[in-house]
């Protein structure tokens, strides 16, 4: 199935590591990038759409009919934040945006999620409960199929412009870790291909841990 997919956080380093894998792939008809600030990146099946507020999507919201596939990469730190503002940030954004296209893609369209390792919404932590329930309403909603995905460290793809500098000195660690806990060290490209193959193909099950991500992205 050829796809065209609509990625949010292009400009964060998970966001930019899913969509390289996406413009790699030949599978992967079209991209739409929706963004605050442009990616840099440019390309012959890249197109970018620039909105100012996240909550406020009206302006182009007709723009975002016709597509598939839905990689959700963008989200916000918990440090700092008390509860309502992450709440809003992560709960109440998400759902805006996954409500926006589902009302002009229907059930056509995969929704895949990136959360993280811990998300559970009945944890004492904070981000963690958050993220949870956040996972819960996307899966209630009606696509024609969601996906949650709960990556651990992820080993940056070499080249790419927004890893994050603390990435850049614990890398050379990764193998060992890999080794060791192997249930929470994945890498980038293979988040990125995970999300294409379950878009493409579908999973036995909504949420995806390190594992199961891992065996996708190889098999």
């Amino acid at each position: 199935m050829k796809l065209r997919v609509i990625i949010t956080g292009a400009t964060g380093m998970v966001g930019e590591g899913v969509l390289h894998e996406c413009l790699l792939n030949p599978d992967v008809e079209q991209v739409l990038s929706i963004s605050r600030r442009p990616s840099g990146q440019t390309h012959a099946k890249l197109r970018e759409i620039l909105v100012a507020d996240f909550f406020d999507l009206a302006p182009v919201a007709d723009q975002l009919a016709g597509y598939n596939a839905c990689f959700f990469c963008l989200g916000v730190s918990s440090v700092g934040l008390k509860e309502p503002e992450y709440r809003r940030l992560t709960y109440e954004l998400t759902l805006h945006f996954a409500h926006t296209l589902l009302a002009r893609n229907g059930p056509d369209l995969t929704f895949c999620y990136v959360s993280g390792a811990g998300t559970a919404s009945g944890s004492r932590q904070m981000w963690a409960r958050v993220k949870g329930e956040t996972e819960n309403a996307l899966l209630a909603l009606g696509f024609r199929a969601a996906y949650m995905f709960r990556p651990g460290f992820l080993r940056p793809t070499p080249g790419l412009r927004n890893t994050l500098s603390y990435y850049r000195y614990i890398n050379w660690l990764y193998p060992l870790m890999r080794q060791l806990a192997p249930r929470y060290f994945g890498t980038l490209a293979g988040l990125g291909r995970a999300m294409l193959r379950v878009a493409q193909g579908g999973y036995p099950q909504p949420v995806l841990e390190v594992p199961d991500i891992e065996q996708l992205a190889n098999g």
